[in-house]
């Protein structure tokens, strides 16, 4: 039964997995959204997000007591599904040695969500537990923030309890309600996230974190060495693909499982060390996957257009953020205009289980600063003592716009943290580190002093709203650098920083209104240098979160080769 009267108190969990985070929405809006990794400082962490609870709570003046539904991102009585398979994978030379390990695996995960479930029901007393089907999260969540009146929601990634790619129908009712229907799923073992994930691993790069390390490398190599290999390793069927588990074999939810078999590494190379120099093999491996990975994409989004039939497409799931392969979908042509929400990974499904929760309670959405990525905390009264670390001194200036963007026209380089923190992997103007694209060896200084990351890793631009259309070919806004798209000759010219080797860019279009100390940064650069476009990349090392809070920020400066730091206040911490 829903009530639209009873506007209930809804905190979103994702926990206990990855990329742990919370969200809440009372008195019938999103208020706001944290990552955990972004406040403790451990990266993807699957700890239960206390920080990010803690927060939201506070921020609302509530208590756990307060809360009336906790809405958990997996409905995992549905691992048991899981074990469904297991006679006919006995059945099979390819997958027999794993059917029962595999049937194992998917029971122990039941049962820690049982474990778990009953955790948070004695974390909030007067709360219920809802657990939410993960693609309905993801789905939802990007749907929702779309803004648009119908959608095909197309949602792509590992696992989600059984699942791992759904397509979906939604519309807004003239009651305000969503009408949101799944028309058609792909169950693992075919799974398109697995398969990325398992060649990453076996390039050298972490599985789960470092897959733009692979997608970056693939711009390096040549597809054509391993394309029959993956042609196939990931066939393509009618209504999806599947994976042949001669070279993928089957998933067992435990670690020291391997996801390539030897038969793969035989067809192409030995697992690369972590420490060990990426070769042109592992370069063409990578190009080989990436290449399969955007037709796989491309052929499931051409089959939502024909199942969901609307030209505005929804893409969720960790595999969007795939930035290249959402390019090359709206590059096709197909759809009017192509959405990503900022964190359409794991840790936005908090966001949408605590929508679908109150969806359910009340029959509508909440309202609130849903289609904005910054969700998080944010720290108005920090004030850095005049030395806040050994060799770091800070002064406040009169007119921060100006004076951050003279800096870097100067050829600094310069982190800045201001407002709340944005929800997502990207950081998009409020935890960044901004430098000029006109800077001779530019890159080559972020990766090596600043980043300590691999070489060959391109930087994204951020480009006035009203100006892209000189530097990108883009067709429509890419608020949240979720699209890879052809660079025009103008930027070829003047800002080659910002091209990746393949003539692509990861741009990040940005409005007056989306942030606007960060236009006016930009607008003050274009009157020094001619250039309304920034380099922007995420203020933290390899390996470390985004920074989340003020000292996480100081810290950064103190260790890497930033030359300064911006905070909110006009605060300019430097060396």
């Amino acid at each position: 039964m829903t009530t639209r009267d009873h506007r209930p108190t809804v905190l979103g969990l994702c926990s206990f997995t990855h990329d742990s985070a919370a969200a809440l929405i009372t008195g019938g809006s999103v208020i706001g959204m944290a990552e955990e990794e972004r406040l403790s400082g451990i990266k993807h962490t699957r700890d239960y997000p206390d920080g990010a609870v803690e927060w939201l709570l506070t921020d609302a003046r509530l208590t756990p007591g307060d809360v009336d539904v906790v809405a958990y991102n997996f409905a995992g009585h549905r691992y048991l599904a899981g074990i469904a398979g297991t006679p006919g994978y006995l059945m099979r030379a390819e997958t027999r040695s794993r059917a029962l390990q595999r049937a194992a695996s998917f029971a122990v995960i039941h049962r820690r969500f049982r474990q778990r479930m009953k955790i948070l029901k004695d974390t909030f007393p007067n709360g219920r537990v809802r657990c939410v089907p993960h693609h309905l999260t993801h789905g939802l969540y990007a749907f929702a923030a779309s803004g648009f009146d119908e959608g095909a929601i197309l949602v792509i990634d590992s696992l989600g309890e059984t699942c791992t790619t759904s397509i979906s129908h939604a519309e807004i009712r003239p009651d305000g309600d969503v009408r949101y229907r799944i028309i058609e799923t792909i169950s693992d073992p075919a799974s398109l996230g697995y398969a990325y994930g398992a060649v990453t691993a076996h390039l050298g790069w972490r599985r789960g974190d470092e897959e733009g390390t692979v997608m970056a490398l693939a711009a390096l190599g040549d597809p054509a060495r391993f394309r029959p290999l993956f042609a196939r390793a990931i066939p393509l069927t009618r209504t999806g693909f599947a994976l042949d588990p001669a070279l993928f074999p089957l998933r067992v939810l435990r670690h020291g499982w391997p996801r390539v078999t030897p038969a793969f590494a035989a067809v192409t190379c030995l697992p690369r060390h972590p420490d060990e120099e990426a070769t042109q093999v592992h370069a063409d491996l990578a190009a080989a996957l990436q290449e399969r990975t955007e037709q796989v994409m491309m052929h499931l989004a051409r089959r939502a257009l024909d199942v969901a039939g609307t030209r505005q497409l929804c893409v969720g799931g960790g595999v969007a953020m795939n930035c290249v392969g959402i390019g090359k979908i709206l590059a096709s042509g197909q759809f009017d205009e192509v959405y990503v929400p900022s964190a359409p990974g794991d840790s936005g499904t908090a966001v949408g289980a605590a929508l679908a929760a109150y969806r359910s309670a009340t029959g509508v959405l909440p309202g609130g600063p849903l289609r904005s990525c910054y969700l998080g905390p944010a720290y108005p009264e920090f004030t850095p003592p005049a030395a806040p670390r050994p060799g770091l001194s800070a002064r406040q200036v009169a007119d921060p716009a100006r004076f951050l963007a003279a800096q870097l026209a100067e050829g600094k380089i310069a982190g800045l943290f201001q407002g709340r923190l944005e929800a997502g992997p990207r950081a998009l103007g409020n935890r960044s580190i901004l430098a000029s694209p006109l800077q001779s060896g530019i890159t080559q200084r972020l990766n090596a002093a600043v980043k300590f990351r691999e070489p060959f890793r391109p930087f994204a631009p951020v480009v006035l709203a009203g100006k892209a259309a000189d530097y990108f070919r883009l067709s429509q806004p890419s608020p949240y650098m979720s699209i890879a798209v052809p660079v025009t000759e103008l930027a070829r010219e003047l800002i080659p920083a910002v091209v990746h080797i393949n003539g692509t860019a990861r741009v990040q279009t940005l409005a007056s209104e989306q942030n606007p100390f960060l236009a006016r940064v930009l607008d003050h650069f274009a009157e020094l240098t001619g250039v309304p476009v920034l380099i922007n990349t995420s203020l933290n090392i390899k390996g470390k979160p985004i920074c989340g809070t003020p000292q996480m920020a100081i810290d950064c400066l103190a260790s890497s080769g930033l030359d300064g730091l911006m905070l909110d206040g006009g605060w300019w911490v430097s060396k």
